[in-house]
């Protein structure tokens, strides 16, 4: 009943700025923690970084610093603001919501993923 759609990828030079947006819509009974995970060619889906419901955050250790996760409940809507971006930062972002459903049951929610492309 909920569905994630990123938004805000692109390509970027070294050391700029993207605002990556996900927006929630449908019907949960409640939306808990909230994140952001990348995966690259041949690589395995990381973290990047972490929400709760009460906006306790957590990074990877490789964006601390440089990406701010935050959420805005009023618009049912998530943001990774990243910074200072890296070659290594290429990779699609995917938004990950952990739902409590109406009918009592604990789902993971995936966006579609939005492709983060970071040229030298």
């Amino acid at each position: 009943q909920v569905q994630l759609v990123e938004s805000g990828g692109g390509l970027v030079q070294a050391g700029g700025s993207l605002r990556l947006s996900c927006a929630a819509s449908g019907i949960a009974f409640k939306i808990n923690d909230m994140g952001w995970y990348r995966q690259a060619p041949g690589k395995q889906r990381e973290l990047v970084a972490a929400i709760t419901s009460g906006d306790s955050t957590n990074y990877a250790d490789s964006v601390k610093g440089r990406f701010t996760i935050s959420r805005d409940n009023v618009k049912n809507t998530l943001y990774l603001q990243m910074n200072s971006l890296k070659p290594g930062d290429t990779a699609v972002y995917y938004c990950n919501a952990d739902v409590l459903s109406v009918n009592f049951k604990n789902l993971q929610v995936w966006g579609q993923g939005t492709l983060v492309t970071v040229s030298s």
